[in-house]
């Protein structure tokens, strides 16, 4: 419930004037950026030196408007995860990315090898007992929340009040700011007939009881339309989205069968539409949580059946997966994908799936010889499972490098298995022949 604190509000200006030359600053990510306090920093760009600004996952209304070539000495930009708001900018070497699984990104800024000196938040109204929630952006938000010297925040009543850990007192605020701006949506894309075929695959290999980490995107969204003859399923992910709503309403997923929070949905961020962010409001059974519990494998790892669904760019003839760069240009960043292709290894009945289309909007194929040089090895070929496309679904566990590359040439575009064939064979020699 929502209640009414006196609270001492400053315009955005006066909040970031807390900010001096040299601080290193944490700006919230997920759908929730403070846009009008990264605005009114920027104001002060000319004023300001060596402001270290670290980000994350995120979907952003468009740039940053600190990714300016004039501020290329007031704001150095440090991602863990490569958004919209920053791509442009990194790529173009004006900031940097610092590779971490993102389960052990918050151990950075506890043990200190992150300074962070600032968290800019976005924030729901206080409840009846002064807290205010950032609930759609628990992940590293809460660690950084905890380390800061100050807090700025906007005071916003379309952020939902998330229960776990995404919480702070309003006592603790340095600096509130009123702000009304509807959360960033992040609406379920429709998915293709191939991306449908690729759920269908991979939903026929889910058990009844399985708990569920599910990717963002058509395909995973794809997966989750295709379970919903399921029963007893159970959800711990990264994050949250639309899709799941059906399924919690409809109780194919009641976490009965959990050992790790066991009758609660867990997430640690969401990104969906305004319809997710009301379902998620006040939701007693909705738990978000430090990214670095969510997405521990060894916690994942409690619960039966884990079922780990994520997508990828491309894939060699190996199984080495590349998920957050496009040859040498950083993309994203390897996200929670580690995090949960190992918890699912640790719990009993677990599966991961890594699952994409064969081939790029520009028909150019995705499963290749070896990778794009540049690529980043996300998930390597010691941790491979299933692999999916359009053309079916191979597990590799257990199988040698000729044997996956057959497997593998098996779910590529047709157009391109040929000469995928002819690459294996010189590859692999007779271990690869034999197997004709």
């Amino acid at each position: 419930m929502k209640a009414t604190h006196d609270i001492n509000y400053v315009s955005a200006a006066e909040a970031v004037r807390l900010i001096e030359s040299g601080d290193h600053i944490y700006l919230q990510g997920s759908t929730s950026t403070p846009e009008l306090l990264e605005k009114a920093l920027a104001d002060r760009g000319h004023e300001l030196r060596d402001v270290t600004v670290i980000t994350g996952f995120g979907v952003c209304r468009g740039e940053s408007p600190l990714c300016r070539p004039e501020f290329k000495d007031t704001f150095l930009v440090n991602s863990f995860f490569v958004n919209n708001g920053f791509r442009r900018w990194i790529n173009e070497g004006y900031g940097s990315m610092t590779p971490r699984f993102l389960g052990e990104v918050p151990q950075l800024i506890r043990d200190g090898t992150w300074r962070v000196d600032v968290v800019l938040l976005n924030c729901s109204a206080p409840n009846e007992e002064g807290l205010v929630s950032f609930g759609v952006s628990g992940d590293v938000a809460c660690s950084a929340v905890e380390c800061a010297d100050r807090i700025i925040a906007q005071i916003n009543p379309e952020m939902p009040f998330s229960y776990g850990d995404p919480t702070v007192h309003i006592s603790r605020i340095d600096a509130c700011v009123r702000c009304d701006t509807p959360l960033v949506e992040v609406p379920t894309p429709e998915p293709t007939e191939a991306e449908i075929r690729i759920g269908e695959y991979i939903a026929e290999r889910i058990p009844d009881g399985a708990t569920l980490q599910i990717g963002v995107g058509g395909i995973p969204n794809a997966v989750i339309r295709a379970l919903s003859g399921h029963r007893h399923l159970g959800l711990h992910t990264e994050a949250m989205t639309d899709g799941v709503v059906p399924l919690l309403e409809s109780g194919v997923i009641d976490n009965s069968l959990k050992k790790a929070l066991p009758g609660k949905s867990v997430a640690s961020l969401a990104l969906g539409s305004k319809r997710l962010y009301e379902y998620m409001d006040g939701n007693p059974d909705i738990i978000f949580r430090d990214v670095a519990w969510t997405n521990n494998p060894y916690v994942i790892g409690q619960n039966p059946k884990v079922m780990s669904i994520n997508s990828c760019l491309e894939i060699d003839l190996t199984g080495q997966i590349c998920a957050d760069s496009i040859g040498t240009r950083i993309f994203s960043g390897v996200g929670g994908q580690h995090d949960f292709v190992f918890g699912s290894s640790l719990s009993e009945g677990g599966l991961s799936f890594l699952a994409m289309l064969s081939t790029t909007n520009k028909g150019h194929n995705k499963i290749k010889p070896v990778l794009t040089e540049g690529a980043g090895v996300v998930t390597t070929r010691f941790q491979t499972n299933y692999i999916v496309t359009e053309y079916g679904a191979v597990d590799l566990r257990g199988k040698t490098l000729a044997e996956r590359a057959k497997l593998l040439i098996s779910v590529a575009a047709p157009q391109f298995r040929e000469e995928l064939e002819r690459a294996a064979a010189e590859r692999f020699g007779y271990a690869f022949l034999r197997l004709r």
